[in-house]
């Protein structure tokens, strides 16, 4: 209740008297995100990592995130951010309208089954329910049986359970079976949904190219054969191999991307090599500057003499 009432609070700013009697306003700091100066009590800080963004930058990126399927976990905002801070629900709760925050607590809830290998969704499209599952050896498939419909399923291809027969000879895998009976896994490079390489949540291509962003896990890799393309910038896996040209995008928009990405990091060069030398020989003036400062300063602070 504490994290709660310090987040949501807002009150007028407060004013103090300087050393002379005069008003002085509180200081301003700057956000993050837009870059505009706020008073402390328009800025929301992050419990986990003490990062500081305006109240309603927060709120759009978080809306956003929850959104676009990513808010769970919704992380700091700032790229930047040493201690990688996450949003507790409690700061979440005071950023967004109460619709958004079912959304939240149901993409959580998604996430946390996807990765506990215990538990799993009923395949039945009207019963959704989670489901435990017993630990095997080997990763071999098991019986599950849903408590609330008390359909009996295989742990790994979701179809019925099929005692003596393996995933793809009890479900084929084609496009009535992923809308009928849950979510099939198989390494068919055609197949419609497929699970992250990192984080194995499922992802199902409806149209766009082959280069894959997971939106739980942030990892960028090749829908076809799965490869890493996080470190791909140019997309070099297309130019050759099984995937050569499956991007799908043509040649000359490859090409353009190529060069926008070359011409950004030559830019970059260019900034560094100029700004350099300037600030090598700027900075003999910089530090007298600075010490002359020091001197003023040194200077009204001496006490007088008797």
């Amino acid at each position: 209740m504490e994290s709660v009432s310090k987040m949501c609070h807002n009150t007028m700013t407060t004013t103090n008297l300087s050393a002379g009697g005069e008003l002085a306003l509180d200081p301003l700091v700057t956000c993050k995100l837009c870059l505009c100066e706020y008073s402390f009590d328009r800025m929301t800080t992050l419990q986990q990592c003490d990062c500081s963004f305006c109240t309603m930058c927060m709120k759009q990126y978080v809306e956003l995130m929850i959104r676009e399927g990513c808010g769970s976990p919704v992380t700091c905002p700032d790229m930047a951010c040493s201690k990688l801070g996450v949003l507790q629900d409690a700061e979440i709760t005071c950023l967004v309208p109460a619709d958004l925050l079912q959304l939240y607590q149901k993409l959580k809830c998604d996430r946390e089954v996807h990765l506990d290998p215990f538990r799993t969704w009923c395949p039945e499209s009207q019963c959704q329910a989670v489901c435990q599952v017993e630990a095997s050896d080997s990763d071999r498939p098991v019986q599950v049986n849903c408590p609330s419909c008390h359909t009996q399923f295989c742990s790994v291809c979701k179809a019925g359970w099929h005692p003596g027969q393996t995933c793809q000879e009890s479900l084929p895998i084609t496009a009535s079976n992923v809308e009928d009976s849950g979510i099939p896994i198989s390494s068919d490079t055609d197949a419609p949904i497929k699970q992250c390489p990192v984080c194995h949540v499922f992802i199902e291509r409806n149209e766009g190219c082959a280069q894959m962003m997971c939106k739980n896990c942030k990892h960028t890799f090749c829908w076809y054969c799965l490869q890493n393309l996080d470190n791909d910038i140019f997309l070099r896996h297309y130019d050759k191999g099984p995937c050569r040209n499956k991007l799908g995008h043509s040649r000359a928009s490859v090409i353009w991307n190529r060069t926008q990405v070359v011409g950004i990091l030559v830019g970059l060069g260019l900034i560094v090599l100029v700004t350099s030398p300037l600030l090598l020989l700027a900075s003999p003036c910089i530090i007298c500057c600075a010490c002359k400062s020091c001197r003023v300063k040194r200077k009204h602070h001496r006490p007088p003499s008797p």
